[in-house]
């Protein structure tokens, strides 16, 4: 019998995962969306898997077998949290001139960003007074995400000095924990004690600040 020369059929198997995959990786991230937006009313502590099935409308079991345990959950939030962070804070920075133009930027965008989470809450502010006294992935992840951006920020305190624009003895580290500071008394004094007033005075500390340890004329 002569050799068929029907060519065989393509397999689909492969295009079916694809599918399948991306489908799961939207389920994800769906659901992790959904858990940021509970983490920052409720805290991380606050997450569960039965809340969150609650709230997609998934079962308990379809929330589960995307992350294995509510810890996995919790750090797949912080690693969101740090993206979008970065998105709206670090990078439009980016395109402004290295100095105190660029230390600015980046103020100005994380003050834009907090004055959101005083209705909503901050996820590295909640965190540090949940797991500050618990060791383990959690909170690595959440210093690690803070960590990152302190770097960040103390790159661009150090670049300030190379242009020239403050003053050549500043200490990054203490410039930093200044300009940290006046973030965190922001969100005490205008989320827990309603103060009005206060990002102004927050913005005006910054001025202070460069003020400071700028170079003088």
């Amino acid at each position: 019998m002569p050799a068929s020369t029907t060519s065989p059929k393509p397999a689909r198997a492969p295009r079916r995962a694809g599918r399948a995959l991306q489908k799961g990786q939207q389920t994800k991230a769906a659901i992790v969306d959904a858990a940021l937006g509970l983490a920052t009313h409720i805290g991380l502590e606050g997450l569960s898997i039965g809340a969150l099935a609650d709230v997609t409308g998934m079962s308990k079991s379809g929330v589960f077998a995307h992350f294995g345990s509510r810890e996995e959950l919790q750090i797949s939030v912080v690693r969101e949290y740090h993206a979008r962070f970065e998105q709206e804070v670090f990078y439009p920075a980016m395109s402004a001139p290295r100095g105190v133009a660029r230390l600015r930027a980046m103020f100005a965008n994380w003050m834009q960003r907090t004055s959101i989470e005083i209705d909503s809450g901050c996820i590295y502010i909640s965190g540090a007074v949940e797991f500050d006294d618990r060791a383990g992935p959690v909170r690595d992840a959440l210093a690690g995400s803070v960590l990152t951006w302190h770097a960040a920020m103390k790159r661009a305190i150090q670049q300030c000095k190379e242009c020239g624009e403050i003053q050549p003895d500043v200490n990054e580290d203490q410039m930093l924990f200044e300009i940290h500071g006046l973030i965190l008394a922001l969100h005490y004094e205008a989320r827990f004690l309603r103060t009005p007033g206060s990002i102004d005075r927050a913005n005006a500390g910054f001025d202070n600040i460069l003020a400071r340890y700028g170079v003088q004329p």
